[in-house]
């Protein structure tokens, strides 16, 4: 039995739908559909039903467009105050709305874009809504580009002035003026109507350092893109030699500039076992754990029908130790695939279940908020994903939307071929409509098992195109920006020590600052103390580090305008929790020259409240700091003002105000130099010192 080995009857692929957007050929990567409803007037029905709010997500569904459809959002009243308002999957600096009416257009009184910060910013209003002599309309309201950076799109409309049914099929934002949709839609005319000039190259083999007249199959790119592993089929240099079905390899990269790759080795026991497919199905964003396929039982056995999490230590990698799924069902004896999310929030599975649409479909498991180590039953992706037939090889990118996953239930140009999909919001069952990759991917050959680095800019998969001897080998692709995932930063460091500077073993927590929403978490490197996380773009993130007996210095990063890929340093720092200690509050904002709190400092706060609820007899002083531009004294009074504003929140959170002392001083205590802004914005910081424990 060859579990998530590949079979010479099921080739893993993913399909691209129709085009939807005209202009310039990478306008895709300016455009963003809705990805979440915040709120809505009135509505038929809930859900995805015929006419509901949530219909007004991702692309536009008319075919043709301007043609009445289920698939929009009618409001259920006629009236003047009908609204509804969306948020897409990141910021960006917009310069046009776009608003698909595709029946009755007309009544749109109003269109707001809303920051960062929740305020609202009205760029088109009409006065005179009525209807319009055209059956359908696509409104572009197009605006110079302003400072703030938009991350929803309110919609008004007066519903009474316009008789008769009101849709709205979509509403986009793009960061470029260029047309957004620019023709009727058609329906696709089968594969042939996916370009391969959608790639930027054809098929590159990896050569012999990795690829052999054996069969090598189920790449797994590390998320920095230096480290390949895979499985090969009956080699030689398997544990169990020759006649070992399958073992885990691996080959890291030489050089960026020349894309060669290392002479592969084998990862050794006790993942590659000697009489057992043994398979990587996934590797964290620092490297240090892997999920494995299979069960590894205490007594050497292993279990098909499963998978298990490897830590890699100085000794290498641990026995891998089985992963709890909450009612764990494969009804599929030949066939199961796993991947873990970049955030390690996530947990993909392709495996047959009772109450999927037929053959594998791919499965969502999360953490269990109440136990340890458990994952809670897994949740279908639904129709979108899923087909009556076999839907299997997830891959999910690291800006943790885009999907990649093979399919033999959509078509193409052989029996499966290689699709993606955009998740639409945090329900994992609204995806946008699969997309084929096309011909440069999908083949008749056989064609498996699609990885991308963080990067988003090159793809590996398995083909038996070219390959040595007839095997099937690994090879890259380098995308083009339709295909990409979404930009992401790659961010690397060690935790360490704040008043020795030793590294110290530690989790790292990141979240979203507007939301307070933990995106992932991740372990350092027990050896000496390095993280690796990957933070998309479009969101300003605090990350910090946790050890028992330490308190963390948290650190932020706002990616909200990263346009492409990037890769930063930062050390984060822990303070031990013992009297006298002083830790920065990396994490707490305030508007310029102004005491007030933005919300953005939140979830530092609520940490700290945390903290002094669980020892209740902590006290602690909050010391403000500020540059030295300005006037001395108002300067002073500025930083006075700020911690008194922090320990006002404290106190209204349940924090009695005798535990918190504070004091303002100005600009009198830099700990960088006020020469140059960079270094200058360091001394503009809030400090708590413990002074009782």
């Amino acid at each position: 039995m060859m579990i998530n080995s590949i079979n010479s009857s099921r080739r893993a692929v993913a399909p691209l739908a129709l085009l939807l957007l005209a202009g310039a050929p990478a306008l895709g990567q300016h455009v963003q559909w809705a990805a979440r409803l915040v709120a809505v007037s009135s509505q038929k029905s809930e859900g995805k039903e015929p006419f509901s709010p949530s219909q007004v997500l991702s692309t536009p569904n008319a075919l043709p467009l301007g043609q009445i459809s289920n698939d929009a959002w009618i409001p259920r009243k006629e009236g003047p105050n009908e609204f509804i308002e969306v948020r897409f999957a990141r910021s960006v600096a917009a310069q046009q709305v776009t608003i698909v009416e595709n029946f009755n257009p007309g009544s749109i009184t109003k269109v707001e874009l809303v920051d960062t910060k929740n305020v609202h910013h009205e760029v088109y209003s009409n006065n005179k809504p009525g209807p319009l002599p055209e059956a359908y309309r696509t409104l572009e309201i197009k605006f110079p580009t302003a400072e703030y950076r938009t991350l929803g799109v309110v919609v008004r409309m007066n519903t009474a002035k316009v008789e008769g049914v009101n849709q709205i099929d979509a509403i986009g934002i793009s960061d470029v003026p260029a047309t957004m949709v620019k023709q009727a839609f058609t329906e696709e005319k089968g594969p042939e109507a996916v370009k391969s000039s959608q790639f930027d190259s054809s098929l590159v083999n990896l050569g012999p350092n990795v690829n052999t007249r054996y069969v090598e199959t189920h790449p797994v790119i590390s998320p920095n893109g230096r480290t390949l592993y895979f499985a090969r089929e009956s080699n030689p240099g398997n544990v169990g030699g020759g006649r070992d079905p399958q073992d885990v390899w691996y080959s890291t990269l030489l050089s960026g500039k020349t894309k060669t790759w290392s002479l592969a080795k084998n990862v050794g026991a006790p993942v590659n076992t000697p009489d057992d497919p043994n398979g990587i199905a996934s590797v964290s964003a620092n490297g240090q754990q892997a999920i494995v396929i299979n069960i590894y039982n205490p007594d050497g056995t292993i279990d098909p029908l499963g998978c298990s999490i490897s830590k890699r230590t100085r000794m290498g990698w641990t026995p891998p130790k089985k992963v709890e799924i909450k009612d764990f069902v494969n009804l599929d004896k030949e066939h199961v695939d796993f991947f873990l999310a970049t955030s390690g929030r996530a947990l993909l599975m392709a495996v047959e279940r009772p109450d999927g649409l037929g053959g594998q479909d791919i499965f969502v498991s999360f953490p269990s908020p109440m136990e340890t180590n458990v994952w809670t039953k897994p949740k279908s992706l639904g129709p979108n994903v899923n087909t009556a037939k076999a839907d299997f090889a997830p891959f999910l990118a690291a800006d943790d939307k885009t999907l990649y996953f093979a399919s033999e239930g959509r078509g193409g140009y052989g029996k499966s071929d290689i699709f993606y999909s955009k998740r639409l919001d945090d329900t994992w069952t609204n995806w946008s409509p699969p997309r084929n990759l096309g011909p440069v991917v999908n083949s008749p050959d056989f064609d498996a098992y699609y990885t991308i680095s963080a990067a988003g800019q090159d793809a590996y998969l398995v083909s038996s195109r070219n390959g040595t001897d007839g095997s099937r080998d690994i090879f890259r692709i380098s995308l083009a920006p339709a295909f990409q995932p979404e930009v992401v930063t790659l961010v690397t460091g060690r935790v360490l020590d704040v008043n020795t500077g030793k590294p110290i073993r530690a989790i790292i927590h990141y979240e979203n600052l507007l939301t307070g929403e933990e995106i992932g978490v991740t372990e350092t490197d027990p050896a000496d103390g390095s993280y690796t996380i990957v933070l998309p773009s479009g969101v300003q993130y605090g990350y910090r580090a946790e050890a028992k007996g330490y308190l963390a210095e948290n650190a932020n990063l706002d990616v909200n305008a990263k346009d492409k890929y990037s890769e930063q340093k930062q050390d984060l720092y822990l303070a031990p929790f013992a009297v006298g200690q002083t830790v920065k509050m990396n994490n707490i904002f305030f508007p310029q020259s102004k005491y007030y709190l933005n919300t953005s400092s939140y979830p530092e706060l609520a940490r700290l409240i945390r903290i002094l609820k669980e020892f209740p007899s902590v006290e602690i002083k909050i010391s403000g700091h500020t540059d030295n531009q300005g006037d001395p004294g108002l300067n002073l009074k500025l930083s006075q003002d700020r911690v008194n504003e922090v320990k006002k929140y404290l106190s209204s959170h349940g924090i009695k105000s005798e535990r918190i002392s504070t004091e303002g001083f100005g600009g009198t205590k830099p700990v960088a130099s006020n020469d140059q802004e960079e270094t200058r914005s360091k001394n503009r910081r809030v400090e708590f010192t413990i002074t009782k424990k």
